[in-house]
């Protein structure tokens, strides 16, 4: 596992590390709560004990103003959020089943759709230890041509981690393939490995099919998370399985966000696989057992 440049701050983490692509809003039939899986990233990763920015858009309107004062409250840097006038900013219609997990309906030509990099976005990827994207916001050749420039200016040591999240039908093998070329981290979860193992016809059980995907793209480390069935982490020869934590589900909004906040940091602070797997597992299952992705977090669960 790569070491983390020049962590100078012995008071938290000293990482500093952005989320890059779609902020919106999960539209509830009771009520609206700030999400967008990068976002959901940023402010675990602040809260976890980094130094955490978004990069994204909004429209300038009243859900745009209310995201970004949201943002500032947990502590994430907002100054790489730009506006646009011609877009609302973005948003989500979430369905919640009996189990409390969530299904999408994303409508087009939101702000996120017009991602543009401001000049504060321009000065913060050269100092970056780490960046996580997805594939949602990349299903807009505008947006996708921005998160590339973005990525392109992280330094040598900077990890790059691609939580593919896959939503509706808001992707394609070509956006997901230069995804896994340029990423050395991969998080997915079960039903995201089913399609890959259709996709590139990856044969054998779940560890089989991880090996392979790590093997093909030269990946640091491939992340399965499995639902109340806990992860599956491969990292080279090595092999870390949980088999979950018990909880009383509100609901899974964000669950998976704060387990790749988790794993990151640990990552980077260079904790084994076991210890990166019950941490990530830990706070997952404590999203889990609260209402909506942005929560306040114990302070057994932080990297300090």
């Amino acid at each position: 596992m790569k070491s983390p440049p020049n962590i100078t701050n012995t008071a938290e983490t000293g990482l500093r590390l952005a989320g890059l692509g779609e902020l919106l809003w999960d539209v509830l039939p009771d009520s609206e709560t700030l999400g967008g899986a990068p976002a959901n990233f940023a402010c675990h990763a602040q809260a976890l004990g980094a130094h955490a920015a978004l990069v994204s858009t909004v429209g300038s309107d009243g859900r745009g103003s209310r995201a970004k004062d949201i943002l500032k409250r947990s502590g994430v840097d907002t100054s790489c959020i730009s506006t646009v006038d011609h877009a609302p900013t973005g948003y989500v219609q979430a369905e919640l089943d009996e189990q409390g997990v969530a299904t999408y309906h994303f409508p087009g030509d939101v702000a996120w759709d017009h991602l543009l990099l401001n000049h504060s976005a321009l000065v913060l990827a050269p100092v970056l230890h780490g960046v996580c994207f997805g594939t949602l916001a990349q299903r807009s050749a505008i947006s996708r041509s921005a998160m590339h420039r973005f990525l392109s200016l992280l330094p040598p040591a900077a990890l790059k981690v691609y939580d593919i999240n896959l939503r509706q039908h808001f992707y394609s093998q070509e956006i997901i393939e230069h995804s896994l070329e340029i990423c050395q981290v991969l998080k997915l979860n079960d039903d995201e490995l089913a399609l890959l193992s259709k996709m590139f016809a990856l044969g054998g059980d779940q560890t089989d099919k991880l090996d392979a995907l790590v093997q093909r793209w030269n990946l640091e480390l491939a992340i399965l998370t499995r639902g109340s069935d806990g992860s599956l982490l491969i990292s080279g020869d090595q092999r870390s399985d949980h088999p979950g934590v018990e909880t009383e589900i509100i609901d899974t909004i964000g669950a998976g966000d704060a387990f790749t906040a988790a794993a990151v940091l640990g990552l980077l602070l260079e904790k084994t696989l076991d210890e990166i797997n019950e941490r990530a597992n830990q706070l997952a299952a404590f999203v889990c057992s609260r209402s909506g992705a942005i929560v306040s977090i114990p302070e057994p669960l932080k990297y300090t």
